[in-house]
This record gives structure tokens, sequence and C-alpha cells, in this order.
């Protein structure tokens, strides 16, 4: 039951209800009791109402809400501007925490009152999707903290399209964000700035694209470069300039062209607005050199070009920006001894160079260094008559044959063929050595396809004219040493590089025995020349038709576990009897 003092208090406090303290008194005891409870009608505690100002002190505001209290709000919940022009009787509104304290005052916030007052209006505009203004005022764990009425939190993430690196750049900027979640139990509230960014970009991009067209001349913003090329900011879209449509001419690295942040005129080669790519060109905008290359530089001319590039088959060399021609290793000297383009040329040189050959279709120009001197393939056959005896050095060693220098940018070939009259050449190492000095005669010179001939076998006469008839007429019987056992018989090695062929037709062998079994490289066997022909460089032999000679050395011993030893020695014992018979009777009819 409230005292009178209370009362009093009560009285004085609710003016805004039309009741004077005089009035209460004269009230009876039940009247007044309904009076205090219709003043706690509506007053909840945690909620918003309206008050009025009775008193301005120094450190507080005294604020009737209709209660049989008032309250006291400590003036540092009011603002410079708000304490300098409240006046007694203003209506404000207040946050009624509790509705008494120990000393039965109410207990009222100015600051909590705004604060709902602020979430009210921040949650409208959170359920209408609202795009709103906060400033930027600190940097947190993980982003940054906006003032949008409240303290909201802006994640690093929602700050832009890309990764922000240096965040407190931002403090005191004002930026438009957009409330992606909040909890006002919590007072919790999370904005986003890139969901707008988004929201423009692609906007921007629908209409970017839409109004594209290729061949169109644009200008946009260098974005990013990379290894392969750069991206364009077209307005809302980005475009892909390749490195190879920046420049006519070679391109190793984007950034010889451009930086990040540079304007630059680009034309659409290409766009695709299903899958949002767009391909641009920068070289299309200046008239391609090589539509007009074939009449600048014909064939045949001369021009000075710079070397940008060296590889092991040759040289690349810049004759304009935008047209490059391709020097062969081969086409740099007559003398074929430059290994590497290295060795006469450097990146960044500028050298005379002749046009060889122009392909405008495949955009290929082929260049010469050697043309700008005589050719001497022009006058070899002058140096080099056909039977003349030179002297060169072994330059290098193939299957087939041997390569000899003989002066500069001349080489000849040794054929195979032509390195013995006797000897069964395998392989050229078996007579020269590569660095080796020898005297060869020239056989054959044909200039058009720069190729000369060469004999090292005709430096000397050849012994199947001359010396083999007579040392080996048909009817000869000498000792020779086995040299290759084949199929068909063996080669008997008759005097150094003299081979004649024993056919298994001229070997009496035993049933049963191959004729590997019996004779074998490096056995010394007695053989009668049955066959001499100097055209066909052949000499034909035979065993059965020598006579057995005491001092012939026995055939090399067979491993072949049959037949047996024994039995192998009787076999050639046969065959030597069956071969002095034969001898006997051949020199009777002789």
């Amino acid at each position: 039951m409230p005292n009178e003092h209370s009362v009093a208090e009560a009285g004085s406090g609710s003016v805004s209800q039309g009741t004077g303290i005089a009035d209460e008194m004269m009230l009876a005891p039940e009247e007044m009791d309904r009076l205090y409870a219709e003043t706690l009608h509506n007053l909840d505690e945690g909620s918003v109402v309206e008050g009025r100002v009775i008193e301005v002190y120094p450190n507080e505001v005294v604020v009737d809400i209709g209660y049989k209290s008032e309250g006291h709000i400590p003036k540092s919940e009011f603002s410079e501007e708000e304490i300098k022009g409240l006046k007694v009787n203003d209506v404000i509104h207040v946050y009624l925490e509790e509705r008494e304290d120990l000393h039965g005052n109410l207990i009222l916030s100015k600051e909590k009152a705004d604060r709902m007052k602020v979430w009210d209006a921040i949650e409208e505009k959170f359920d209408q999707s609202e795009v709103i203004e906060g400033r930027i005022i600190s940097r947190i764990k993980g982003g940054m903290t906006v003032d949008v009425g409240l303290k909201a939190f802006l994640p690093g993430s929602q700050i832009d399209l890309r990764p922000v690196r240096d965040m407190d750049r931002l403090i005191g900027q004002t930026i438009q964000v957009r409330i992606i979640k909040m909890n006002k139990k919590r007072g919790n509230i999370i904005v986003s700035r890139r969901v707008l960014l988004e929201e423009w970009r692609d906007r921007r991009k629908k209409v970017t694209m839409d109004a594209l067209k290729e061949g169109e001349v644009l200008e946009g913003i260098v974005k990013n470069i990379t290894d392969y090329g750069a991206f364009i900011d077209l307005g809302g879209i980005d475009g892909l300039l390749h490195i190879t449509d920046m420049s006519w001419g070679r391109v190793t690295n984007p950034q010889e062209f451009m930086n990040v942040g540079d304007k630059v005129n680009v034309m659409v080669l290409k766009h695709d607005k299903e899958t949002g790519r767009v391909s641009l060109g920068l070289k299309q905008l200046t008239p391609d050199p090589w539509t007009t290359v074939g009449e600048r530089y014909p064939e045949g001319s001369r021009v000075n070009a710079r070397v940008v590039s060296i590889t092991d088959y040759g040289a690349f060399l810049e004759i304009e920006p935008g047209v490059e021609g391709l020097m062969h290793v081969t086409e740099m000297s007559w003398n074929h001894e430059i290994k590497h383009p290295s060795k006469i040329m450097s990146v960044g040189d500028t050298v005379e160079v002749q046009v060889l050959k122009i392909d405008e279709k495949n955009r290929k120009i082929s260049l010469g260094l050697k043309q700008l001197g005589p050719n001497p393939w022009d006058t070899v056959d002058e140096r080099y008559p056909i039977g003349t005896v030179v002297s060169g050095k072994v330059k290098s060693l193939t299957d087939f044959g041997a390569f000899v220098g003989l002066d500069e940018g001349i080489d000849g070939l040794i054929h195979i063929s032509d390195m013995s009259w006797t000897k069964h050449v395998r392989h050229p190492s078996e007579i020269f050595k590569k660095g080796q000095k020898v005297d060869v005669v020239v056989l054959k010179i044909e200039k058009e396809r720069q190729r000369l001939s060469l004999g090292f076998k005709q430096i000397t006469q050849d012994p199947w004219e001359s010396d083999i008839p007579g040392r080996f007429p048909v009817g000869t019987v000498v000792d020779g040493a086995v040299t290759k056992v084949m199929d068909f018989g063996f080669f008997v090695e008759l005097a150094e590089g003299i081979e004649g062929l024993v056919h298994v037709s001229e070997v009496d062998l035993e049933p049963g025995l191959r004729i590997d079994q019996v004779y074998q490289s490096g056995s010394v066997v007695p053989v009668r020349v049955i066959k001499l022909d100097p055209s066909e460089r052949k000499i034909g032999l035979s065993v059965k038709a020598a006579p057995i000679s005491e001092s012939v050395a026995e055939p090399a011993t067979v491993t072949s576990p049959s037949p047996s030893n024994n039995a192998m020695e009787e076999a050639l014992k046969s065959a030597r009897k069956k071969g002095k018979k034969s001898s006997d009777s051949s020199e009777a009819n002789d």
C-alpha cells in the first residue's frame, strides 16, 4: 500500500493523465489504488515509452512517463546537440529498464531507446533487402566494424570482389552495404559490400555483353597480367587479350606492352554470351605487315635484321616489328663446320642478310648469310677438275662413306666402294680416322646439287688389271687363311686384301657335317684357283682340286659334340685323299 509521500510523487508524475495533486488528496483510498493501477498499465519493463522532461540538471535529466515516480537519465546519454536543444516539457522516447530502484525511482535509458528505434529501422531494411550506408570505424579480427546506426560486422571476404590486402586504408570511409544476417537478441549485425558489387557487376556485364559487337574497338583498363596475356576490364566484363594478339611480332612478356591500370584500346575478336568469354586483340588495330611483305622484301633482296632468338638449328631475325625470318644454320656459311649459330652471332646483333624465300600464307621468310659472299661451288670444276689428285682432311664418317673437306665450303664424299680395290670394307673406320689427312682423286662433280665424289683407291693402280691375273692364274695352288664362313661356302685370303670364294660344292663333306664344323675363321687350307674374272673382281677357289700339302696347318678343332674328334679327323683325311686324286687327274689332263 503506497504511503502519502509516494502518492504525492505519483500525482506529480501524472500530469499527462490530467490529474493534479490536490484532486488526488481528496480521493478515497480505493479510488487512489485504482489510479495507481492505471499508471502501471502498459509500462512493461524492456519497452520503449514516451516521457516528458520535467527538469534538466547538470548531470541528469528528470523524465515523467506517467508513473508514480520520475526517472533519472544520465546526461551522458544525450549528445551535445540534444542537450543544447532540450527544454522542460519536451517529449522524448525512453527505455524502461526497471520500474523502481532502491530509492523508488524509475530506471530509464535514452540511449537504449534510441538503439531500439534504430534496431527497428534496421530490421525493416533487412526485411526489405535495402541498401544502407555505413562508416568504417575500425579493423577487428576477421574484418571491419561499420557504423550503420549500430555497430555492424563486415567480414573481410565481404569487403570487395577480390581479397583486400590493406584494410586499414578503408577506415573512415563511408560505404554502401546490405545486411545479410542479424540477431536482435544477441545484438549481432553482419553486412556485406561484396553482394552489392556483384549485383552491380552482373548488371554492367549484361549491358556490356548485349552491346558487344565483333570488330568493335573499345577502351578498357588492364586488370591483370599473366604469362599468356592480359585481362582487360571493358566495364562489368573482363576480356582476354592473348599474348599472340598483342603484336604482329614476337612477344615474350606482356608487361613489355602494358601494365596493370593502363587504359588501352582493344578490338573485340570474339564473344560468347552463354559463357561470358570475350577475346580481344591489340595488333588488329594496325595493318598486318605480312600482307605486303613480298613487295617490300622481294626474294634476293638484302636487308638489315636484328637477331631475336637463337636455336640449335638456326636463328630468328626481326626484319621489322611483326616480321621475322629464319636463318637456318646451313645458310650461315658455305663452310659446314659451323655446329651452332651462337658461334657467329648473338641475340641483339644486327646483321645484313639476303631474303631467300617468302611464304606469305604461312608467314615464313627464309634468310641467308652465306649468300652475301661468293659461292665456292660456282668455280669448283675449275679448281678441282675431274681426275685431279687433291689433299683434304676427313671430317666425318658414315656407314656409307667418309666426308673429306677440301676447301672452305667444299666437302667431298669417298664412297665405301671407292676405298679399296681388293678389300671388302664393311665400315669406313677400317681405313680412315676423323681428322686424318688423305690424298684423293676427283671422280665426279655435281654443281647444282653441290656434290663432289672422291676416290681413295684410285690413287693406286687397279691390281685386278695388272697384278692379280698374273699372280693367281687359273690352276694356281696356294695356302690361304679362312676369313669368313657362310652357308654357301667360305672366303679365303690369298694375299693381303685379295680374297677368293670356296663354294660349298668345291668341298667334300662327310654326311651329317656342316661346313662351319670343318672350316672356321683362321684355318689355313690349300686351295686351287679354278676361276678368275677381273671384270667382276671375283676369284673362284676349290679345296677338292687342291693337292694335299704336308706344310698346311690342320683346321681348327671342331668342338661340336657330334660326331667325335676321331670321326672328324677321318673325315678330313678322306677329303684330302679325294682332293689328291682329283689333283692328279687334273694334272694328267693338263
